[in-house]
């Protein structure tokens, strides 16, 4: 649920490109693919606006994109926003110092790494992402971010699974800053 003004035709829009792949990358699984949706110019710039005036909204100076279609997502609101874009890549992909955040998943554990000096104290970061699912990811780039020395103004994704409870998940680390979904699954 979003508190921005989005006509049902653009969710509408949105949802008619992004394709079900059932048994996808296991059985059981049903994968949202969102190429169908990149493809379609008419329905990224839409998508991309949305992202774009919540970043004016909350004062962002910075984006991140979670790895990787965040990534995919991130970069064209950065350069509309007239922002900074910096990436949170799995450990070990970027080169340089960085600062790691481990986080669990369902059967182990897994990292993220940024690059500490892209951000500072002055910086209100928006996270941006495709899908949140448990949230794992999402809460551990709160933590990065802050630990940067930055603010998160917020976190911002296409698709909420909204069965997997991510937005319980990271309740406590959002700290007052907003999560808005365009679409709740």
């Amino acid at each position: 649920m979003t508190s921005m003004s989005v006509t049902d035709a653009t969710r509408e829009l949105l949802l008619s490109r992004i394709r079900d792949v059932p048994d996808y990358p296991k059985p059981g699984v049903l994968f949202k693919d969102i190429t169908p949706l990149l493809a379609d110019p008419v329905a990224f710039t839409a998508l991309t606006d949305f992202f774009v005036e919540l970043c004016a909204r909350h004062g962002a100076t910075k984006v991140v994109g979670l790895e990787a279609r965040g990534f995919i997502l991130a970069a064209p609101v950065a350069v509309r926003a007239g922002l900074g874009f910096v990436p949170v890549r799995k450990a070990g992909k970027l080169p340089g110092a960085t600062l790691g955040q481990a986080y669990e998943l369902e059967y182990g554990t897994a990292e993220i790494e940024i690059h500490a000096e892209d951000l500072s104290a002055d910086d209100r970061v928006m996270v941006i992402d495709d899908v949140l699912a448990t949230g794992g990811t999402a809460e551990a780039s709160l933590e990065l971010i802050r630990r940067a020395g930055a603010q998160v103004a917020g976190v911002s994704v296409l698709m909420e699974l909204g069965f997997l409870a991510g937005r319980d998940r990271l309740g406590a680390g959002l700290r007052e800053a907003p999560l808005e979904a365009l679409i709740t699954l």
